[in-house]
């Protein structure tokens, strides 16, 4: 082959995966990377059994997202037969990247602390090797509302020297709100543990379908609080009860009328709720975000590569414009 048909097969072979790559990950939205959780596989999709790592992470590359939230971490690497040499392999064969890890303890306990601290220097040091710079903090089971206000000092002082750990590793971060059993439950709980933490030391997780269902104004506190944010999953919400039983793909049964089938039911595709998805994404570019975007998908009525084909394309039409 001449020296000029080489080029130009050279350059019609790099314009074909240039396409490919722009259409996996449309590149005008520069200020967002978009990722999914893991959990949904492991709440819903794999049985004990039977589950296929890499077919999840083809799933998540084929939508056309760039990366997951590690969840179940450190037992979940193990179980699913992915310890982190092989799962980095596996990623960089599809351009994919750990965005983060779920991470949590009972931060309102001074007597596990220790212990806390110790798994969050293994955590650094797993995400440090990803390439991550994000850990997600979820809070400890509630107390009863007498003891609120003093389990809430308790933890946010934690939170404020796991802060200063996770820095030095080059890590931030932020607390999860979540509205099934936790700490930070409700607008007030979210408010104050913003107010009881140090902005430079701790940051923002929140979670959309947590926030709704935890009776909180979600753009409101967005407007308020965005030079918090750090990390976020967004997820549609419709509050929908489960008045019936219903089959999960693992072949499990959620049950009428339990907080978690109706949780489950609430998770909505973009488009499909109520939540107002492009005033967020406004004030995210006014507050210059710059970082992940997790889908927490914990139920899907058709299968995760749905969904989040679903998904992707909302955010190429109603949300990434918002940015460009």
């Amino acid at each position: 082959m001449k020296r000029r048909e080489w080029l130009m097969t050279m350059a019609g072979s790099l314009a074909a995966l240039r396409e490919r790559m722009q259409a996996a990950a449309p590149s005008d939205d520069v200020n967002i990377k978009w990722a999914v959780s893991m959990f949904l596989w492991t709440s819903t999709q794999w049985t004990a059994s039977s589950h296929n790592f890499t077919d999840m992470l083809d799933v998540i590359k084929d939508t056309g997202f760039e990366g997951f939230r590690l969840t179940g971490w450190p037992k979940s690497l193990e179980s699913y037969g992915m310890p982190p040499a092989r799962l980095l392999k596996e990623l960089s064969k599809r351009d994919l990247r750990i965005a983060t890890l779920s991470f949590g303890g009972p931060a309102d306990d001074p007597s596990q602390h220790a212990a806390i601290e110790k798994k969050a220097h293994a955590a650094c040091k797993l995400l440090n090797d990803f390439g991550a710079t994000e850990m997600v903090v979820f809070s400890p089971r509630r107390p009863n509302k007498v003891l609120m206000r003093h389990n809430m000092g308790i933890a946010c002082e934690f939170w404020n020297r796991l802060g200063d750990l996770c820095a030095d590793y080059g890590i931030r971060a932020g607390l999860h709100n979540h509205s099934q059993g936790q700490l930070v439950e409700s607008q007030d709980e979210v408010e104050l543990m913003l107010k009881l933490t140090d902005p430079k030391r701790f940051h923002w997780s929140p979670d959309t379908v947590h926030l709704y269902l935890g009776g909180c104004d979600v753009v409101d506190l967005f407007e308020r609080y965005g030079h918090r944010l750090m990390f976020m999953d967004y997820v549609d919400v419709k509050y929908v009860y489960a008045d019936t039983d219903y089959k999960l793909a693992n072949g499990l049964t959620a049950e009428a009328g339990t907080h978690s089938a109706t949780f489950m039911l609430c998770n909505q595709d973009f488009g499909d709720g109520v939540l107002d998805l492009p005033a967020l994404h406004g004030v995210l570019k006014k507050s210059s975000y710059k970082g992940w975007i997790c889908i927490d998908h914990h139920y899907t009525p058709v299968s995760p590569r749905h969904s989040f084909t679903k998904c992707r394309k909302y955010i190429h039409e109603r949300l990434e414009p918002i940015y460009s």
